[in-house]
């Protein structure tokens, strides 16, 4: 079991979080089905009496770093089935674009150390309509919109409950819960508020663990006390405010119910949800002990009054700890007051107020969504019969992945829909968490280099459904901007984080250089590299014709990498002249890939006539073929850009002279990427590694800064506009293939349906975009204009253009001038409803055409890069942007936020 590694003096405000997941249930982790089919293995009408093996889930729930006690809060509101003891949502087939969370909730703060979080739930009044939700989305098709909660009525007249959660922290082991009720409705009702403190289930999977217990203990009158013991905790006490019943069962699977077999046990993970729903009473402990509690309150809620309920977790004993709830106002008010300071601290004072609330939302999102994830992948195997140790073992998914062993709080990207990591999100993740917790995204992206996740073969793992499938390289962009962002914040970067790193990301390049460049002339593969449905074949599988797929989107990130790779390398050797060697090797690599990327002729990735970059569609035969698709992987290249400062320049002038006689040797290098060069200095004598020189980057920025093709009012597209009109079509062996405009959710099954590359807009690659407009203006400075957009007569420099798509991603969560927020569309109770229209949800992608949200509702992962955007639009100007003298865009310059940061209980350092 790991150890919480607290250094000298600092307090573990970190060890307990919101680390419970929102879905357990329908995970790979929790699958023992003969098929792989998770989804239908371990259903939600389970979860209720199927304990769990790798981890546990809830609602607006908290737990230790390890997960071992769980909090979360059950609701009834006396008409439902069950308990609402977590969030329902339709599994893969039961969605008609996949699978979706069918509820509202929102995350609505928290401080990086959790020592004071907000959460919000809505809960109809009425029945909750599971059947209608899952037979009407099974009724509709690909091309129909998505059949959501609001649709069904169940919100008509305001009659249900807003329950909002709020923890603070009075230390690192003593929580403050309050859980306030608000009946929207115009008449009174009642509703049943269980909150739950319940042990994870180590005991039965684990042979030789020793079973915790929790048992009612005397308290003060007025008070109930729930007492629970484990082995490797403290004692903790859950004091329960008013003279509340409490109920005890076991976190043990309802044999009976799920497999027709009898229980180990009478009291079972449902007896709760049976003792209030059915009015069993002998489905609880009459001597008030088990691995399962909950407090029973019944509220009479008015019309459109509150009622508040009081607890307290902690680790003081009820004779030290006295009146449990003397102080609580005051320490609420104080931890809220402490959250708006820190808020208030990083936030630029050129933000609008709107623009604040979407940057405090989408950063508390992210540090919501944290959670802890436990997969022992050997264990797993063996559990299924296969012994990938033996001869012929492995044979299972992830069987090559038997060394992994994940115990760890990691960053998901949305925890219900995506309740598991994803290597290239996690990257995104860590660049919005530099925002407020630096020392976290930093561990983040340790974690992935770590022995028990990075394979021994180099390749870092992609998402628990199949580890070895292949995200984008851009681990090593990320970590150069942290330690960049660092370096800015505090005047030096963390040398040791960069070294460490290095070192394992060398093992990623290398397995990048042997298993994804089949024919080893430095163009590149992948398979979908996380856009999905973006080409004309699924890039993940073997092509119809047996051909190879080489892809500009691949080989721009192994340019990129390199990029990142030779800037590490640089900030190194100025400590150690060994990283020298490491920093030409990269620079050569850089030089190898753009040669082959950038070759003319009608086997090249670049097309003259069109100004853009393709795949290429490589045969048996040795023939090629452009796939003339106009998407997001030919406007990748231009991220394969990074500006070289004087002082990175000076401190390798070993390299610097070995590279120039390079290309004095080799001349043809010079002509496939961007001057660079003593003769070829930028704005402030800067030089710049870019894979498109000049007339390519004005070539391409037309088409991408054309509303009639990429640039849409929030943002840039996946895929041009102009597939709308005039799709892309190929036949191949008699069989024909296309890609067409599809500005919202996928018509196609492929990779779940859920997900679309093929029009709509997402954050991340925007991001990306919108780095490489300011690599390229910090080079040219006011040189360097364009239309934009294109055919307007709007001269910008690149920082400008930078700025307008940065506002327009952002606008998709702003109110416009009629007060409404595109990302809700035309769902009339997000715009309107003032008890509604300003809680954000971040979307995992967004409508090409009128930024309404699609996908996952929750994913702050890789969407929460916007409060990022907000930050660096909001803090400078172009002028103080190109004399900040920082390496590579995005780097976080001086500002009037640097100063008066809170510390103490907010930004305490400690391990996750």
């Amino acid at each position: 079991m790991r150890v919480l590694k607290i250094g000298p003096g600092k307090k573990p405000w970190r060890k307990w979080g919101p680390y419970l997941s929102e879905r357990q249930w329908g995970t790979v982790r929790e699958d023992y089905s003969p098929d792989g089919n998770a989804w239908d293995y371990f259903t939600h009408d389970q979860a209720r009496s199927r304990a769990y093996h790798w981890g546990e889930d809830g609602i607006a729930g908290i737990s230790d770093y390890m997960q071992l006690l769980c909090f979360g809060v059950a609701l009834w509101n006396g008409k439902d089935p069950i308990l609402k003891e977590r969030l329902f949502g339709l599994t893969n087939s039961e969605g008609n674009h996949g699978e979706d969370v069918k509820e509202y909730y929102f995350y609505l703060d928290s401080t990086p150390t959790h020592s004071y979080m907000k959460y919000l739930y809505k809960y109809p009044q009425a029945a909750y309509p599971y059947e209608d939700l899952i037979a009407t989305n099974k009724s509709r098709n690909r091309k129909d919109m998505e059949y959501e909660l609001l649709d069904t009525g169940i919100f008509n007249e305001d009659r249900y409950f807003d329950v909002f959660v709020e923890y603070a922290k009075q230390s690192p082991d003593d929580i403050l819960i309050q859980i306030s009720v608000s009946n929207r409705g115009p008449e009174p009702a009642t509703l049943h508020v269980l909150p739950t403190l319940w042990f994870r289930n180590t005991w039965t999977w684990w042979a030789g663990t020793p079973k915790p217990s929790m048992k009612q203990i005397t308290g003060a009158k007025g008070v109930q006390i729930v007492s629970a013991v484990y082995a490797d905790l403290k004692e903790r006490f859950l004091y329960c405010d008013g003279d509340v019943p409490l109920l005890f069962t076991e976190n043990d699977t309802n044999n009976q119910r799920i497999f027709g077999t009898a229980n180990a046990s009478r009291y079972v993970k449902d007896g709760i949800n049976d003792f209030v729903v059915q009015g069993n009473l002998s489905a609880v402990n009459p001597d008030k002990t088990g691995t399962k509690a909950a407090a029973h309150y019944q509220l009479n809620v008015g019309a459109r009054t509150t009622a508040t309920i009081r607890l307290r977790l902690s680790d003081v004993a009820p004779a030290a700890m006295g009146g449990p709830f003397k102080d609580f106002s005051a320490i609420l008010e104080t931890r809220k007051h402490e959250a708006d300071e820190f808020y208030e601290s990083i936030t630029p004072t050129r933000v609008t107020k709107d623009e604040a609330l979407v940057m405090r939302q989408a950063l508390s999102g992210m540090l919501w969504s944290k959670q802890f994830f436990y997969f022992d992948v050997d264990k797993w195997l063996k559990e299924h019969g296969d012994d990938p140790m033996k001869r012929g073992g492995g044979s299972m998914r992830n069987g090559d992945w038997f060394h992994m062993v994940n115990q760890h709080v990691i960053s998901m990207p949305d925890k219900w829909e995506y309740p598991w990591y994803a290597a290239w999100d996690l990257a995104f993740h860590a660049i919005a968490f530099s925002s407020v917790d630096p020392d976290f995204a930093k561990q983040q992206l340790d974690l992935m280099l770590q022995a028990f996740f990075i394979h021994p073969t180099g390749q870092i793992p992609a998402y628990e459904w199949n580890f070895g499938d292949v995200n984008p390289p851009v681990h090593g962009w990320a970590t150069i901007f942290l330690y960049r962002t660092e370096q800015a914040m505090k005047g030096r970067g963390d040398l040791d984080f960069l070294k460490r790193s290095f070192a394992k990301l060398m093992l990623n390049f290398s397995w990048w250089v042997n298993r994804k460049d089949r024919f080893g002339n430095n163009l590149f593969q992948g398979g979908f590299l996380g856009l999905d449905n973006i080409g004309v074949f699924d890039r993940s599988a073997p092509l119809p014709n047996g051909g190879t797929l080489e892809q500009a989107d691949g080989t721009a990130w192994m340019a990129m990498y390199c990029q990142n790779m030779l800037e590490i390398a640089v900030e190194l050797a100025a400590n150690d002249p060994f990283y020298e060697d490491m920093a030409l090797k990269f620079a050569d690599h850089f030089l190898w890939i753009a040669h082959a990327m950038n070759q003319v002729g009608p086997e090249g990735m670049w097309d003259e006539e069109d100004g853009f970059y393709y795949d290429v569609l490589r045969l048996p035969d040795g023939t090629a073929t452009r796939l003339k698709v106009r998407s997001m992987v030919g406007l990748l290249p231009l991220c394969a850009t990074v500006v070289i400062e004087p002082w990175q320049r000076e401190r390798v002038p070993t390299v610097t002279a070995t590279l120039k006689e390079r290309l004095e040797q080799m001349p043809e290098l010079r002509k496939s990427i961007h001057p660079t060069g003593p003769a070829h200095l930028g704005y402030a004598e800067r030089g710049i590694a870019a894979l498109v020189n000049p007339e390519r980057l004005r070539r391409i920025l037309t088409r991408m800064l054309d509303e009639d093709e990429f640039l849409s009012p929030y943002g840039i597209r996946a895929l041009s506009r102009f597939h709308a009109d005039h799709p892309y079509i190929v036949n191949v062996n008699g069989q024909q293939f296309g890609v067409n405009y599809l500005p919202a959710e996928s018509d196609t099954g492929m990779f779940g349906g859920n997900s679309n590359w093929r029009g709509p807009i997402w954050m991340p690659v925007n991001a990306m975009l919108i780095r490489a407009l300011l690599s390229f203006y910090l080079y040219y400075g006011d040189s360097f204009k364009i239309d934009c957009p294109t055919g307007s007569g709007k001269l910008m420099n690149l920082f400008e253009v930078a700025r307008e798509i940065a506002d327009r991603l952002t606008a998709i969560f702003l109110r416009d001038r009629s007060g409404r927020r595109p990302v809700y569309g035309g769902t009339e109770k997000f715009q309107t409803d003032p008890e509604w229209k300003d809680y954000i949800l971040f979307h995992e992608y967004f409508h090409g055409d009128n930024g309404a949200g699609l996908g996952a509702s929750h994913q702050t992962g890789w969407t929460g890069v916007v409060a990022k955007l907000i930050e660096i639009f909001g803090q400078l100007d172009g002028t103080q942007f190109l004399n900040a003298g920082k390496t590579g865009a995005f780097a976080k310059v001086e500002s009037d936020t640097e100063a008066g940061v809170p510390v103490g209980p907010l930004v305490s350092e400690s391990s996750d």
